[in-house]
């Protein structure tokens, strides 16, 4: 992706290098594997597994440190400025043309643990967006783990299919869609609810795919390719074959490789937010 010295977002937090005092989710371990399990790409859940969660931790902290970044870690946090700004830009468009108001997120760059309107979360969760403060959280150390412990291949656009992704929550929360699904969640079965849950991740992974039509001024060869490949690795049944040897489809929610790999394409072959109708096409 075409990113060196183009400009940056000014909506972004910068928390690395600091530990917030109180409750955090501790990641590691069986908690760590749950975590991911449910929230990798996905955080519009992470609100609601954070009360089981909690009952699990133990760990408590009672000081706010902080230190420094280093240069390198100043770095690593332009690119995910540009992308940020790039959603800004292109959103704000879509909206306009739909004859609405953007409101624009914020991202939280966190190392290891962090504490949202949601509740705490670590590391291990993935990325993830939280709608009771609009905003997204990223331990950038993640796209490391994408790649060596779940096999995407390298390149800087699954990062920004990343972003996109969770920004596409965003999109939702605006629209009132993360709002009726979890309406439309309350009585169902937990297979039930399950399968709303992955038509909202397969819509944000269209709604990346779009941003991604709009923003293709900017794209490289191959960057198309890297973010498939990325969505590959975190499709329901990749995760489930490499971290449990087998797949059950019923416990799914963020979908199958080829699901959000489709659905990813979709947006990007159109560009037309209201082909994006995950719900009725899982119906």
């Amino acid at each position: 992706m075409k990113w060196i010295g183009r400009r940056q977002s000014e909506n972004v937090e910068d928390r690395r290098g600091m530990s917030s005092g109180g409750k955090t989710i501790v990641g590691g371990g069986i908690i760590g594997i749950i975590i991911f399990l449910i929230n990798a790409f996905g955080g519009e859940n992470a609100q609601m597994i954070t009360p089981i969660l909690e009952q699990f931790n133990q760990q408590q902290t009672t000081q706010t440190e902080s230190r420094p970044l280093t240069e390198e870690e100043e770095k690593l946090a332009v690119f995910p400025r540009v992308v940020f700004k790039d959603t800004e830009v292109i959103w704000t468009k879509i909206f306009e043309e739909n004859n609405l108001q953007y409101e624009k997120p914020k991202m939280v760059l966190f190392t290891g643990s962090v504490e949202t309107a949601c509740g705490g979360a670590s590391s291990a969760s993935g990325p993830f967006y939280c709608p009771r403060d609009q905003k997204v959280y990223m331990d950038l150390a993640f796209f490391d783990e994408l790649q060596t412990r779940f096999g995407a291949s390298g390149g800087d656009f699954a990062t920004a299919y990343v972003i996109a992704h969770e920004v596409g929550h965003h999109i939702q929360t605006l629209l009132g869609t993360s709002d009726k699904m979890r309406q439309a969640q309350e009585g169902k079965t937990e297979a039930e609810a399950n399968k709303l849950s992955v038509a909202l991740e397969l819509q944000a992974d269209f709604y990346a795919g779009v941003w991604a039509k709009y923003n293709k001024e900017n794209l490289d060869v191959g960057d198309i390719d890297e973010a498939l490949s990325a969505a590959q690795a975190v499709g329901d049944d990749a995760i489930q074959k490499k971290m449990q040897g087998h797949v059950v489809p019923e416990s799914f929610t963020h979908g199958t490789s080829e699901q959000r790999k489709f659905w990813f394409m979709k947006g990007y072959n159109t560009g037309d937010i209201r082909q994006g109708d995950t719900f009725s096409e899982l119906n």
